[in-house]
């Protein structure tokens, strides 16, 4: 019976990674090749595009030069308690068949990890999450990683770990009998990436606004994040879309963090490998709930964690769907967004810079000098609380974009270029680094209410001063904290070690909507 067994039957495995949220879990590829009729049976929970595989996978081997089994042919990913989503097996299940019909040596697959999805034709397709699995597989020392050659470059940013691109089947399976060298490619380099040069867009292009150019010098310097409040055609999307431009370059540990995100969401095989600059998303006012946070199923990153470590612009804020913007508040708070399934629960990163837009009124011209509002105050008041309080509240500043006169627009003297801005954008997050060497946060907008007594002790003066503000706008315990963190910021771009009186004027300055919305 044993040796019948053996003569009717061929088993082989291959590792691979299924990733789920962030993270790349080990997921064994087992292919069972017994007598019977010819058929194909995948088990182990696979979705739909996992299950279509089959039919891929069969055009595949047989259109480059190989063998298809005519016989029942069982393939299992283990563990089967997980969900496998995805055509990121099709390649490891192919080797896996040809090593299972000897048309591979099996130990030929020994310490390799395979992804890739397959063309009719052969051709080894990109797949989301490759560097995921790269950074998995380097932390469990996998002796090579075989990529899709359209992931190679994003894959390979993980030091310490050889990545093999492959393009075709043939090639693959040429690449681990020996019959072609494929050289490994190496990891990136550690330190800071510099952003890349866009000279499309700078500070400079602004007229006038100086005070919401100052704000924004504020939120870049300590991650802040700002609300525009102004009539149409004032520049808000304009000051808003230059914020990137002053903003200092990522280093590595984030440049791999963001990039991880976009292979996720699969937003990186259009790109040469790793995301440089700071993310700019500007999703439009239509947008679900779902697609800003994220979730579905399996879960993906929304549009606040495609922003981590860089700008989520929020334009028309009132018009975002209500639910949308609850969802907000958060990622706002706490730097991540939990998405819970009935079988798992998966969290993504969303440490962004919020920008928000709006209109003073429904016909936007309610503090435009130039033309008149016709809104009814029962209209303005109702379209302002479209945004609920606690989220107002997440806001640190809070400017008034008034409309910029003609003197302003032809005035021929150059308004300040965003590198100057970013100079001392730069020297600020320097200071905040210094200052948070030994703590979790990395900067102001970041601090903890113990944080904040350690490092913003107030003057008297300050303090009285700031009392008067809490009893005159009625302002929150939450408003308060943050009006502390941009009077830091205030006084880390004045080069002070100290928060004086001046510092938390101009920080509550731009508090002065609370009053004028919900007061």
């Amino acid at each position: 019976m044993e040796e019948f067994y053996h003569a009717t039957t061929m088993l082989a495995t291959v590792a691979s990674r299924a990733v789920l949220g962030l993270e790349a879990r080990p997921i064994t590829v087992e292919v069972d090749v017994a007598a019977g009729l010819p058929m194909v049976v995948v088990v182990g929970l696979p979705d739909p595009a996992v299950r279509e595989s089959r039919d891929r996978i069969k055009a595949a081997v047989v259109n480059s030069q190989f063998q298809w089994p005519v016989k029942r042919v069982t393939i299992n990913l283990a563990p089967a308690s997980l969900r496998k989503a995805g055509p990121a097996f099709d390649l490891p299940i192919a080797l896996a068949v040809l090593a299972a019909t000897e048309q591979l040596p099996v130990e030929a697959l020994a310490g390799a990890t395979v992804i890739g999805e397959l063309a009719l034709d052969g051709t080894v397709r990109p797949v989301a999450g490759a560097l995921p699995v790269a950074l998995a597989c380097a932390r469990d020392r996998t002796r090579r990683l075989l990529v899709p050659a359209a992931n190679a470059t994003e894959a390979a940013a993980v030091p310490d770990l050889p990545v093999y691109p492959v393009r075709s089947l043939a090639e693959t399976v040429a690449f681990l009998t020996g019959e072609t060298v494929i050289a490994p490619l190496a990891g990136g380099p550690p330190g800071e990436a510099p952003p890349p040069a866009d000279d499309t867009a700078d500070f400079a292009d602004v007229k006038g606004q100086g005070l919401a150019k100052r704000a924004l010098e504020i939120a870049a310097a300590g991650a802040h994040n700002v609300l525009l409040v102004g009539p149409p055609g004032t520049g808000k999307t304009l000051l808003a879309t230059r914020l990137p431009t002053i903003l200092p370059g990522m280093t590595w540990e984030e440049t791999l963090a963001v990039t991880a995100i976009h292979s996720v969401a699969g937003l990186t095989a259009q790109r040469d490998g790793l995301l440089r600059a700071r993310p700019f998303r500007a999703p439009h006012s239509t947008i679900s709930a779902v697609g800003l946070v994220g979730g579905s199923s399996p879960p993906k990153p929304g549009e606040v964690s495609l922003a981590h470590h860089g700008v989520l612009f929020l334009d028309e804020l009132p018009e975002f769907h209500r639910d949308a913007l609850e969802a907000l508040r958060q990622p706002l708070e706490d730097g991540h967004i939990t998405v819970t399934r009935a079988a798992h629960a998966v969290s993504f990163p969303a440490r962004f810079l919020c920008i928000g837009a709006m209109n003073p009124c429904p016909c936007g011209y309610f503090t435009d000098r130039r033309r008149a509002c016709h809104c009814a105050p029962t209209q303005i008041q109702r379209y302002r609380r479209k945004i609920s309080g606690p989220l107002w509240d997440r806001f640190d500043l809070h400017v008034e974009v008034p409309a910029v006169g003609f003197r302003e627009l032809t005035d021929p003297a150059p308004a300040e270029p965003s590198a100057a801005i970013r100079a001392r954008v730069v020297a600020a997050r320097q200071r905040q680094r210094d200052r948070f060497r030994d703590d979790r946060a990395g900067t102001n907008a970041q601090m903890t209410g113990r944080q904040l007594k350690r490092h913003c002790p107030l003057p008297p003066e300050g303090r009285a001063l700031l009392g008067r503000a809490m009893s005159e706008l009625g302002l929150s315990a939450r408003a308060y904290d943050r009006i502390l963190k941009v009077a830091r910021t205030i006084a880390d771009l004045a080069a002070s070690d100290a928060v004086r009186a001046e510092h938390l004027a101009e920080a509550i300055q731009y508090r002065c909507l609370d009053r004028s919305i919900y007061g």
